[in-house]
């Protein structure tokens, strides 16, 4: 009978990882790409399609409660998973204890909720989906270079390159019809910049800081707190001083969303890529790190093209296939990269 040495049991242990955290970073790459149709889609359907643009408070408005709806629609999706998985008893003890592990959840949820999805929804409603998509495409610089300072996670030569070739390719996708959705004419336009600024910190941010609590926690169980944590933030606080301090119809919005079957369909099927995105999201993090899982993430912007292109049966451009291919390669080039290497991420160890 064969024996194996130990270095060639670590090997196989460090493939093993590194394939499967690259294999969860492309399913958040497809579903978080296929959010992106039923997300679009939402805003021509009422309420949404029936706000005057010029109506900013109103239209803010709106994006929170699209976005609160959305959150508890993942909130459901979340809960069948770990039910199906037997994981509902993991998801109670890491919520309860707060002061460790789940506070950290908290804070990712501030950034990926009140901050990334209602900005991206805001650039989606003020400029445009084209843009929203390019502008969340250099999240992970931003998750790179929160990791690195915060808790010093290695930032490889191989792994700069290969994110910086899938960001330079998600801008050869939609830069050309970026420049078609920009109107410099609007007053409004700004809103939209401002979202887009929000949703890049935002899930830059959230990866680098729920990533803290991955260290000691389940990221089936810690997914599923993050989006618990969301609810209650626009459940509790941001929902309620805003119908308290405005004249805005928050409860009038709800019910019309609600109401309207075919915006609760785009919800709801949205909320699915986005509920189990997220899921393969948190489980890259912890296999290969934030800044690898954040930068393979960014071929959504690839998928999101695919997509649209099935949903509306219209070829893309000549640009597309250039922006994929420098996508695709930026993706191998950090997959290449020797297991050991995305092993060894940390520099030091840092206590929770």
């Amino acid at each position: 009978m064969s024996h194996i040495t130990l270095d060639q049991a670590l090997h196989k242990h460090y493939a093993r990882n590194q394939r499967w955290g690259f294999t969860w970073a492309l399913w958040t790459a497809i579903l978080w790409g296929a959010w992106y149709v039923p997300g679009t889609a939402l805003w021509f359907e009422a309420p949404y399609s029936l706000i005057d643009a010029n109506n900013q408070s109103l239209v803010l408005a709106a994006t929170a409660v699209m976005t609160w709806v959305h959150a508890v629609s993942v909130l459901f999706f979340l809960f069948i998973w770990n039910l199906m998985l037997g994981k509902s008893g993991d998801y109670v003890r890491t919520l309860v204890r707060f002061r460790k592990i789940s506070k950290w959840y908290a804070l990712a949820s501030l950034c990926g909720g009140p901050m990334a999805i209602f900005g991206s929804y805001m650039a989606m409603g003020f400029i445009g989906p084209v843009f929203a998509a390019i502008t969340s495409l250099f999240y992970p610089v931003i998750g790179a270079i929160i990791a690195r300072l915060w808790y010093k996670e290695k930032i490889t030569s191989r792994a700069a390159l290969g994110m910086f070739i899938i960001i330079l390719g998600g801008g050869v996708i939609f830069g050309p019809e970026l420049l078609g959705e920009l109107d410099f004419n609007n007053s409004n336009v700004w809103l939209g910049y401002l979202g887009a600024i929000m949703a890049a910190i935002g899930w830059g941010a959230e990866g680098a800081v729920a990533a803290r609590a991955m260290d000691v926690s389940d990221p089936d169980s810690g997914i599923q707190c993050r989006f618990t944590f969301e609810v209650l933030f626009w459940s509790i606080i941001i929902l309620p001083l805003i119908a308290l301090l405005t004249d805005v119809p928050v409860l009038q919005l709800i019910t019309d969303t609600l109401s309207n079957g075919m915006a609760m369909l785009w919800i709801v099927l949205g909320s699915a890529c986005h509920a189990y995105s997220y899921t393969a999201f948190y489980k890259s993090f912890g296999l290969i790190g934030v800044t690898r899982g954040e930068a393979i993430g960014n071929l959504h912007a690839a998928f999101a093209v695919l997509f649209v292109v099935v949903f509306t049966l219209d070829l893309p451009a000549w640009y597309f296939f250039v922006g994929l291919f420098l996508a695709t390669a930026g993706s191998l080039v950090m997959f290449t990269e020797p297991a050991e290497s995305v092993a060894q991420l940390r520099e030091q160890e840092t206590s929770i």
